[in-house]
């Protein structure tokens, strides 16, 4: 695959955008909301009347739903889960026959959502998890089982990549898998430093070379010739 330049995606790019708002059911418009208020102001600083406020509901709708702010940051990372895990799951990355292609177009597809604000493009259980993995072990545990289900979605591909290309001793589809996601994380985490998201798309393609490198692939994804 050809070499990746380093430009910002246009504004066309596909992107995990929160779900509008929805009309009445207030669980899910408070969900809705907090994937929105949790990724501008970080959890610590999101308050209850926030959340209220953002999602239009009362704060008797907010407690008829859930016991408190923590409650809702575990629901809200399952509901980031079911809403990013759809729109992965519809991306056309999936389409090329060779696995190995598979994870590249993956890689692809990531670095094509990185556009807008931090708060646009981050993870919210990434966001959350930094704050609360010493605070609210349930929320930590919601985080970790929010990016950990993703990339057990490319698992298979991983595995198929492996029986096809081979790769180093020791490497499994899943810890590959996982692998991906820390670096994904820890890019999002240096955007956020210095408020460039150039920095993560360069990380999206230094884990392309190591990809290509692990697979005995050329720098830019093409297969060395032996």
């Amino acid at each position: 695959m050809p070499a990746r330049t380093r430009t910002r995606p246009s504004a066309a790019a596909s992107t995990p955008e929160t779900p509008p708002l929805r009309r009445g059911q207030a669980r899910e418009r408070i969900l809705d909301a907090a994937l929105q208020v949790i990724r501008q102001k970080g959890y610590a600083a999101t308050t209850i009347d926030d959340l209220c406020a953002a999602a239009g509901v009362t704060k008797g709708a907010f407690f008829h739903h859930f016991a408190s702010k923590e409650d809702v940051g575990v629901a809200a990372a399952r509901h980031w889960s079911e809403v990013t895990g759809a729109l992965f799951a519809a991306a056309a990355y999936h389409a090329p026959t060779d696995p190995l292609d598979r994870l590249f177009a993956y890689l692809d597809f990531r670095a094509a959502l990185i556009r807008g604000t931090t708060a646009e493009f981050t993870c919210l259980a990434g966001t959350m998890v930094q704050e609360t993995f010493a605070t609210a072990p349930p929320i930590r545990d919601a985080c970790y089982d929010s990016i950990a289900s993703h990339a057990a979605t490319l698992e298979a591909d991983f595995a198929a990549a492996i029986a096809a290309h081979g790769a180093p001793q020791g490497v499994t589809a899943p810890s590959f898998a996982l692998h991906t996601q820390a670096v994904l994380q820890g890019a999002f985490i240096l955007a956020k430093a210095k408020d460039d998201p150039g920095i993560a798309l360069e990380s999206i393609e230094h884990l392309r070379r190591y990809l290509a490198l692990a697979f005995g692939r050329g720098p830019s994804g093409v297969r060395a010739r032996h």
